[in-house]
């Protein structure tokens, strides 16, 4: 930046050849400085020999080999001038360089070579080749005055737009994009004119405007002021550059990628449903010689009774006792009803689980938990002791998945005192009113788990038990479902001194502020 406030655009010359050279040698490039603020900061060329860079080197320019090295941000470049004719370099140039990079090209530069050492000609010749310059660039340049009156244009800019040079000289810059007499020089994220003015800065803005075709086009516009000087800007230059079709790519792109995310999110759902079934499996698997005794039972019962009814028929032909008879059929159907009642448990928590949110009891689900596992703690010889908090706010969840991971909870601690002939389990629950949260405990007198075990404790298919007794899916389901409900999950263990499984549950499915994590 200059000492009066503008910005200077540095400049790299692509080749260092004779023509470097000359150019180095006339005072810095006095004629840019004077037009448009800029200065010479670099030449690139493979020859380390070249007049132009043993003269760079003097002057203390930067040199590169490889002109790529000049696209890094970081060297400060604006411009590329070519001093080398290849077409070639041209070429590779525009395909490679960042979009922020301008390049002029040998054609258009040599032009205005010799415009330069050609000072005594007519002013008119020199605004031509000026406009040959103009028109050799594929951006769209649009020049016009602080009232947005245009006064030039390049033939990029009236063969993009459609219109003949003398449609649009003399006009308004918005008649002529917007088909209107109403300037948008105020509009909030409008032209970036105004912006120009007011900071005396050069400005960007990316824009949308109806192409010929009648199309949206996107356009990345920059608005450059020229300083006569007196510091009152002059002309104002336009540049516009059309990206439409990286844009539509990056949309495309980005709805792509999308479907993709939403097939892999459906797709690891289908996965997570298939998992709490799978892990809902195994937990019926460690329930079903329990519950065939509990079934049998009753049903055994309820058959000597048939035995007994019929031999007392078979016998007593003519003096039964109606009163006997009824007490059989109270006994009968109470032991149905039991049967009913244990399988109906059974069939309710082997269903496929759903995320179903909605208003749950968790003492209740506690409750019908413990009474499906009533003959599987009896076996394991563990008593059960509550505290239960009866005033305790319902939590927004799914019923039958917040009552897989109490089925985990008990049927672990069963397992873990089952090697010392019993033990006591205790369930807690109670609320944090501040924290909006719902806790619940299950404490055993069990083995107890090592410190070391407790980081993969949740990791899938790991498991402390003996082989046969699971796969070590049960606490990763667990810590699945917990997050999905936006809770967390804690253990407290060591070796010989049982364990406590904590579980944090806040009130609805909403993010607590608090951050959770798992111990």
């Amino acid at each position: 930046m200059t000492t009066d406030g503008t910005v200077l655009i540095n400049i790299a010359l692509i080749g260092g050849g004779s023509y470097c050279e000359a150019v180095l040698k006339m005072t810095t490039l006095a004629f840019l400085q004077d037009q448009v603020n800029s200065r010479i900061v670099a030449v690139a060329d493979a020859d380390e020999n070249a007049p132009g860079v043993r003269l760079a080197r003097r002057w203390g320019l930067k040199i590169v080999a490889d002109y790529r090295e000049l696209y890094d941000s970081g060297c400060g470049i604006d411009l590329f001038i070519l001093l080398d004719p290849d077409p070639d370099l041209l070429q590779r140039i525009l395909e490679t360089k960042p979009d922020r990079l301008r390049v002029l090209a040998y054609p258009a530069f040599d032009l205005f070579w010799r415009a330069f050492k050609s000072r005594e000609k007519l002013v008119q010749q020199r605004s031509e080749e000026i406009q040959t310059i103009l028109n050799g660039i594929q951006d769209l340049i649009l020049v016009f005055t602080p009232d947005q009156e245009i006064v030039d244009a390049n033939d990029a800019f009236l063969k993009y737009m459609g219109y003949e040079k003398q449609d649009v000289i003399g006009k308004k810059c918005y008649e002529v994009y917007h088909q209107t007499h109403q300037s948008c020089y105020g509009e909030e994220n409008g032209c970036p004119l105004k912006s120009v003015i007011q900071n005396r800065l050069p400005a960007e803005t990316i824009r949308t405007r109806t192409g010929p075709d009648g199309k949206v086009h996107y356009m990345e516009v920059s608005i450059h002021p020229i300083w006569e000087k007196g510091g009152k800007i002059s002309r104002l230059i336009e540049i516009s550059h059309d990206f439409t079709e990286r844009r539509l790519q990056e949309e495309e792109n980005r709805r792509r990628l999308e479907k993709m995310v939403d097939e892999r999110t459906r797709q690891l759902q289908e996965t997570h449903a298939k998992l709490l079934h799978q892990d809902k499996m195994a937990s019926l698997g460690k329930l079903s010689a329990s519950v065939v005794h509990e079934i049998n039972n009753p049903i055994a019962g309820i058959l000597n009774l048939i035995l007994l009814m019929k031999r007392i028929m078979k016998e007593e032909k003519g003096d039964r006792d109606p009163e006997l008879f009824e007490r059989y059929l109270s006994l009968m159907e109470a032991e149905t009803r039991r049967i009913s009642r244990i399988i109906s448990n059974l069939l309710t928590f082997s269903r496929q689980s759903k995320m179903e949110p909605g208003a749950q009891d968790i003492n209740q689900l506690i409750e019908k938990t413990l009474v499906i596992n009533e003959n599987l703690l009896k076996i394991h010889n563990v008593k059960v002791k509550k505290t239960l908090d009866l005033s305790l706010p319902a939590v927004i969840g799914s019923a039958d998945q917040l009552q897989q991971v109490f089925m985990n909870m008990v049927s672990n601690a069963a397992e873990a005192m089952e090697s010392g002939g019993g033990g006591l389990l205790t369930i807690k629950s109670w609320c944090d009113e501040p924290a909006k949260t719902i806790h619940v405990s299950f404490t055993d007198s069990g083995i107890g788990i090592s410190p070391a075990y407790h980081d993969k404790l949740f990791e899938p298919f790991y498991t402390t038990k003996t082989k046969g007794k699971g796969v070590g899916l049960g606490l990763s389901v667990v810590y699945g479902i917990i997050k999905a409900h936006n809770g967390s999950i804690t253990v407290d263990s060591r070796t010989g001194h049982g364990a406590a499984f904590t579980i944090q549950l806040p009130l609805s499915l909403e993010p607590v502020s608090a951050s959770t994590k798992t111990e």
